[in-house]
């Protein structure tokens, strides 16, 4: 008798969720430099089972501290962002616009999900507390000569990627990853003040990744104020005639 009850005891009802379901962004806060230049890409998706029947269309709308056409602009239908038929995910697209004027601050973008439309409406957010109705973008004013670069020793040159210049006080700056030829096998940083008069001085410094006897380095640049194109001409020091090598620096 005992083993006929337990198959019978221990069932138990299978539970599907049916609901309700919901729209939300995926992320709700991101921090980027207004020298970031890939397009951001600001996730909405769907929780709903498989569909094959139709769009689901999402109305928004804009708010925060930072300009519209003149911080960033919306590359995407603006105030609205389509789940395509069978996907669960859609994309409004920001590109922020880099107007560094040397003033360190920060603004902010917020987008709030208002309605879905899909055979009727569906909930904006997740749960009771609607967790992921709005998304902050936080925008870090970044100094005049911050951002990311890529390098060449003449123009024309296969260039060099991934080199980045940031800065605390918009007068001190770091370069990173500088590795143009004749250094390409090594990840330098190299320290140089904007004099703001569009020139730079590179102060002597030690660069522990070189030779011991070549690892002081000075030397100086030039910024075209309008394509903010950077000469720079660093000199080793501790070397017999001193040599120098120089490479441009142009703005992705």
């Amino acid at each position: 008798m005992i083993a006929m009850l337990l198959p019978i005891a221990c069932e138990t009802d299978r539970i599907v969720y049916d609901g309700p379901y919901f729209v939300r962004f995926s992320d709700v806060s991101m921090t980027l430099k207004e020298s970031h230049t890939s397009v951001v890409k600001v996730e909405v998706h769907y929780s709903n089972p498989e569909r094959n029947n139709g769009d689901v269309t999402i109305n928004y709308i804009i708010g925060g501290s930072a300009r519209e056409g003149i911080d960033y602009k919306i590359n995407t239908t603006r105030g609205k962002v389509k789940i395509k038929n069978n996907e669960y995910t859609g994309f409004i697209e920001i590109q922020l616009f880099n107007n560094s004027n040397n003033i360190l601050r920060t603004q902010d973008i917020t987008l709030t999900l208002v309605t879905a439309e899909f055979n009727g409406q569906l909930r904006i957010g997740q749960d009771l507390s609607q967790i992921g109705k709005t998304f902050t973008l936080t925008i870090q004013d970044d100094c005049i000569l911050g951002g990311d670069y890529y390098g060449v020793v003449e123009e024309g040159d296969l260039p060099v990627e991934n080199i980045t210049i940031t800065s605390l006080d918009c007068k001190e700056y770091t370069l990173s990853n500088w590795n143009i030829d004749p250094f390409s096998l090594l990840a330098l940083d190299l320290t140089f003040i904007d004099n703001g008069d569009n020139t730079l001085t590179i102060p002597p410094q030690d660069e522990s990744a070189l030779p011991a006897d070549s690892t002081t380095m000075d030397g100086f640049g030039i910024v075209d104020p309008v394509t903010r194109k950077i000469n720079f001409t660093v000199r080793f020091a501790d070397l017999k005639n001193q040599p120098t090598t120089s490479f441009i620096l142009i703005p992705n």
